[in-house]
């Protein structure tokens, strides 16, 4: 029998989502979304690349749907070479069509703040890669399990964990317009993990997000270093070339430069005049 791996997704304050038809309980870590320890500059947290193999070359099978979701979520399994985990698939076919977003982008978003968060070494989004499945091809996303026990709503409103703080500016960078609290997910030994990126890397200042408790404050050390590894690897065409194969070049362009103005600031960003800043509904 195949051993199982890893579980995920989003829950609401209170009530974790679930899938309409779960089947089986999410799978327990056998190729961890890492260790605990963040990865070194632009390396792929610990267990990251077996996850990646996992779910780039294993075989697909649709156990639910996750009925919140407002694109097609499928909750699936995902096995290959005697491992097997939980994993999210989001077929590009499953897409609702956004006025601010071309069609057929989504899933490819998601795969590119799975780039960043990597190659800043935040390891703040799971695993993620775009793949062929049995609605065509899409986005497949390790599940994490997150801690139904936490108060999302205090996580969210807090001033003083670290890895939320760098989640603030990863938002900042990828140009999330999308951050809801519904979208954190915490893990029993205080990692934290963020889920739902489809609708980031827009051109335009469209930063939509519950966490503005930093807003003007000056950027940490640890931020700064992130913001300077995204900066090299961008000039020198590796990450570049990478999100160049999953967004448009003017938004690669864009975020080249969102990354050189939080360096050249060195401040949180403060919320947009013209857009909203909180989206709605804030879970």
């Amino acid at each position: 029998m195949p051993e199982p791996v890893s579980g995920r997704r989003a829950q609401r304050p209170g009530r974790p989502a679930r899938p309409v038809r779960a089947g089986r309980a999410p799978r327990k870590p056998a190729v961890p979304a890492g260790d605990g320890e963040r990865p070194p500059a632009g390396q792929a947290a610990p267990g990251d690349e077996a996850a990646l193999e996992l779910l780039a070359s294993g075989t697909l099978e649709v156990e639910g749907r996750l009925v919140e979701a407002s694109n097609a979520t499928l909750y699936c399994s995902v096995s290959h070479r005697g491992v097997q985990a939980a994993c999210v698939y989001k077929p590009v076919a499953g897409e609702r069509p956004l006025w601010d977003f071309p069609p057929g982008t989504l899933a490819g978003r998601e795969v590119a703040a799975y780039a960043v968060s990597r190659a800043a070494g935040w390891g703040i989004v799971p695993p993620t890669i775009m793949r062929d499945g049995p609605f065509g091809p899409g986005m497949c996303q390790l599940w994490i399990d997150a801690d139904a026990s936490t108060d999302l709503i205090a996580l969210a409103r807090s001033c003083d964990h670290s890895q939320l703080r760098d989640m603030a500016v990863f938002d900042a960078v990828v140009n999330n317009a999308d951050r809801k609290i519904g979208h954190l997910l915490p893990l029993p030994d205080g990692r934290l993990y963020g889920c739902d990126h489809g609708v980031c890397f827009g051109e335009e200042y469209k930063l939509r997000t519950v966490l503005w408790q930093w807003r003007g404050r000056r950027l940490p050390g640890r931020a700064l270093r992130a913001l300077a590894r995204l900066q090299e690897k961008m000039a020198s065409g590796g990450l570049a070339g990478e999100l160049a194969a999953l967004l448009s070049p003017a938004e690669v362009r864009a975020t080249s430069e969102r990354i050189d103005l939080l360096i050249q600031h060195r401040v949180h960003p403060y919320p947009p005049e013209n857009w909203p800043a909180v989206p709605w509904p804030p879970v």
